[in-house]
């Protein structure tokens, strides 16, 4: 299998997203895929046990995708062999009454992790630059002083909200969360081919909804403004990858690859050691348990 550079990857200058790849070939098959998976989602649940018990850092995992681009057995298969303790997922759908009674970035904050756990977000805060951008009438529920239509959602507006977003991530990454940002990019074509399938096999018809059709035609703006957050939001802190998602496991991979070699650069998350005094007195902690 061929061995890959995460900064392919990585969104580090101004893009035009239909130049981004949404296929790669790493000269593997998916039982090849699978278990190099398997073996770095281990080494990844490692450095998490480490970290849970160094408890200085965070790891925020945020993915954004179309219909269909496998977010959710991504996030179940490259932490599988995760200890349940050390990680926490969010999927934030349509805002509750209680959260619209707050800023948009209120849900979001109060679902961080806490210091040595991962915390996923399955859609993100981003959503409050895609889905209110393609659908602005979205807005109107959130009930803010200054937006009395759609009329009042212009450009200045958009530029607050993204500088609202860049700031969150920010202070939070200098409060020690360790931020990464995946784009599972899908093409139109694979889209079309896994919506059928939801309706060719019974168990997965549940998943599909007559508005995914409605959602697919609006594919063009949706990838407008993807291309506006890849463009606007990447930073050194807080970088967003654009993942390849045609091929599932090839994407999985990845996602987990890039992971592990950043996590691996942290080298200040090392396990606490025992206080000199305990240490002193192992000998006799261990004679005690062993006459009992």
């Amino acid at each position: 299998m061929k061995d890959i550079n995460i900064e392919d990857f990585q969104i580090k200058s101004q893009i035009e997203i239909k130049n981004l790849a949404t296929k790669v070939d790493l000269g593997a098959d998916k039982k090849e895929l699978k278990k190099a998976l398997r073996d770095v989602s281990k080494d990844l649940a490692e450095i998490q046990n480490t970290m849970y018990a160094h408890g200085k850092y965070s790891v925020l995992f945020c993915i954004q995708g179309m219909d269909t681009a496998g977010k959710d057995s991504l996030i179940r298969e490259v932490f599988k062999e995760f200890n349940v303790r050390g990680i926490i997922a969010h999927s934030f759908k349509k805002p509750t009454e209680l959260e619209l009674k707050h800023d948009f970035l209120w849900r979001h904050y109060i679902a961080l992790p806490a210091r040595g756990k991962f915390g996923i977000f399955n859609r993100t805060h981003y959503e409050n630059v895609l889905v209110t951008r393609v659908h602005p009438e979205y807005l109107m529920y959130e009930n803010m002083p200054d937006v009395k239509s759609v009329d009042d959602v212009d450009e200045a507006f958009w530029n607050k909200r993204f500088e609202e977003i860049n700031n969150f991530e920010k202070h939070i990454a200098e409060n020690g969360t360790i931020i990464f940002k995946f784009f599972l990019n899908l093409s139109k074509e694979e889209q079309k081919n896994r919506l059928l399938r939801r309706l060719d096999r019974p168990d997965k018809q549940w998943k599909f909804s007559s508005s995914d059709l409605k959602e697919r035609k609006l594919w063009d703006k949706y990838q407008d403004c993807y291309e506006d957050v890849l463009n606007r939001s990447s930073k050194p802190h807080a970088p967003w990858f654009n993942i390849p998602a045609d091929d599932k496991a090839t994407a999985r991979y990845i996602v987990a690859k890039i992971l592990l070699d950043n996590l691996k650069n942290y080298t200040d998350i090392v396990e606490p050691e025992l206080p000199q005094k305990e240490k002193d007195n192992i000998g006799l902690y261990r004679e005690q348990l062993e006459n009992e």
